[in-house]
């Protein structure tokens, strides 16, 4: 049996993998062995700043026979391709949101997966957060009650403003709700469990966008989705029905996450991050209460590590490919639903994931090495 820090390369040297990059290479259960990228250059500078031995192409990291775990941080009309190429290595992947742009093709990489007896996992993380897992404990304890209400919003002028190449956020398998829905509806999915059915509206709030920052500031591009949604979101085994909108189409930015139960309302913090604050008001309470947030704020990545802590210890991991899936699929679900105006039924299902325990330390050295020697020596 494989024991020790689990290898790991890293395919997309974009603006997200600095994220990636300064937790991954922090976790002593993790070894950073590769990045790729379609620009070298790229995969080489983001490899020397972060001490990772290996830089070039995609061939050149899946090559390595101690990567275990593809980290794949590509655009996402890249993501099927890059996984699918990772699982013909033999290796487990770990993939930025969405998990594809079409379910089929989700359903497809997962039954590849299976076949070859690999893990497929997905981001978003955020939920294995401080303040995402601290209100799963809540919620868990009675203190709201039984919830009955849910309502969430993103809301914000767009990310051309301050993103240098945003263009791919306005194409399929972007805008609001396949970039910013899944950190939502993943959180709703751990809190509540798995979606029945939806319904939404949708439109495009301009036919073009100019790129506000970067070499390119001044640049208009074409918008190809909806940039404002509404939708209503049922759950299977939940009585409770969320009420969520994701716009980038709003000039005053603000997010609201709320759960309202028989007993009180928690108010939780962004979805898009991983603490607090997390506060709670009950009956009979005038003002709201600050409840104790316990857990990791690390960042992106605790995904890719409770991954492959998992992976080592033979159990299931929490930001798994089947709830990846499911929220593809109720993505897709409100779109379809928003286009033909009527309700739209989300057939899969994926298991509730577990909450960590709260002292889950990512700093930590669990992984031993078959000599006993410290993980991180």
């Amino acid at each position: 049996m494989t024991t020790g820090p689990v290898g790991v390369a890293i395919v997309g040297a974009g603006v997200i993998s600095r994220q990636y990059l300064r937790n991954l290479t922090a976790f002593p259960d993790l070894q950073v062995l590769g990045i790729a990228d379609l620009d070298t250059a790229r995969a080489q500078a983001a490899a020397a700043e972060y001490g990772v031995p290996v830089a070039g192409d995609l061939a050149t990291v899946l090559a390595l026979p101690e990567v275990e775990i593809v980290v794949n941080l590509t655009v996402p009309a890249a993501h099927v391709a890059v996984a699918t190429a990772a699982l013909a290595a033999g290796k487990h992947v770990y993939g930025e949101k969405p998990l594809a742009l079409d379910p089929a093709e989700g359903e497809t990489l997962l039954a590849d997966a299976a076949r070859r007896g690999l893990r497929v996992g997905g981001a978003p993380d955020t939920f294995l957060g401080a303040g995402i897992q601290s209100a799963m404990r809540a919620i868990a304890s009675g203190a709201i009650g039984t919830p009955v209400a849910v309502t969430t919003a993103m809301l914000n002028f767009g990310p051309e403003r301050w993103h240098p190449s945003p263009e791919f956020l306005f194409q399929p398998g972007a805008g609001p709700l396949h970039d910013m829905g899944p950190y939502y509806l993943t959180a709703l999915v751990a809190l509540l469990g798995p979606v029945s059915r939806v319904a939404a509206r949708a439109r495009r709030g301009r036919a073009e966008r100019v790129i506000g920052s970067g070499p390119k500031a001044g640049t208009r591009f074409p918008v190809e989705i909806p940039t404002h949604v509404a939708a209503l979101v049922d759950f299977a085994t939940a009585e409770a029905s969320a009420a969520s909108t994701f716009s980038f189409d709003s000039a005053l930015p603000r997010t609201q996450f709320e759960i309202t139960g028989t007993e009180g309302t928690l108010s939780l913090p962004d979805p898009n991050t991983f603490t607090g604050p997390l506060r709670i008001r009950g009956a009979a309470d005038q003002e709201w209460r600050l409840l104790p947030v316990t857990g990791t704020d690390m960042g992106r990545g605790i995904g890719v590590l409770e991954m492959a802590r998992a992976l080592r210890a033979g159990q299931p991991h929490r930001a798994s490919g089947a709830l990846a899936q499911h929220v593809l699929d109720t993505m897709t679900a409100i779109e379809h639903s928003a286009a033909r105006d009527e309700f739209r039924t989300v057939t899969s299902r994926c298991p509730r994931p577990a909450a960590l325990p709260e002292d889950w330390d990512p700093l930590a050295a669990t992984l031993r090495r078959s000599s006993g020697a410290p993980a991180s020596a």
